[in-house]
């Protein structure tokens, strides 16, 4: 790279990103202490074959650690009316499953049982890219509800 360009500023390159609609999900894991979850907006389909998709954790998240120490996650896509639990999940991570039904997915991770469609994932490769780590992951199950309208953020707000 050119060492006379400058990077863009953070606060203005966050404004023109969140131009971009993503939709809401929560990253799920077996913690050493119990369940660790994450609300995440960076995750994407990698390929169909394999299966793989990818999410990205901030360097020292501990739901980032534990998807590596246990070697799998979920990926729990979000219901238009889960604004609340998208923010449950942002919140301290001592209370993030309180009071939701949870089940043990293929791969052992925690899958919410309210969500409109969950990707049971153990992991195959990580890359450490600027302030985060991709973490890829082979889709082992998989499953949606139909007729269900899923959760967006766009320009800082959800919708």
């Amino acid at each position: 790279m050119d060492a006379t360009r400058q990077d863009i500023d953070s606060t203005r390159l966050r404004d023109v990103l969140g131009h971009f609609a993503t939709g809401v999900a929560v990253v799920t894991s077996a913690g050493k202490a119990g369940h660790v979850g994450m609300t995440v907006n960076s995750f994407t389909s990698v390929s169909l074959s394999p299966p793989l998709v990818l999410v990205c954790a901030k360097h020292g998240s501990a739901t980032g650690e534990d998807i590596e120490r246990t070697g799998t996650f979920a990926v729990n896509v979000l219901r238009r009316e889960q604004e609340a639990l998208s923010r449950q999940f942002c919140g301290p991570s001592d209370r993030r499953f309180d009071g939701l039904p949870v089940r043990c997915g293929v791969s052992g991770a925690p899958i919410l049982s309210s969500a409109l469609a969950y990707l049971d994932c153990g992991l195959e490769q990580t890359i450490d890219v600027g302030d985060h780590r991709v973490l890829v992951g082979r889709v082992l199950d998989a499953g949606a509800s139909a007729g269900e309208e899923p959760l967006v953020f766009f320009r800082g707000e959800y919708r």
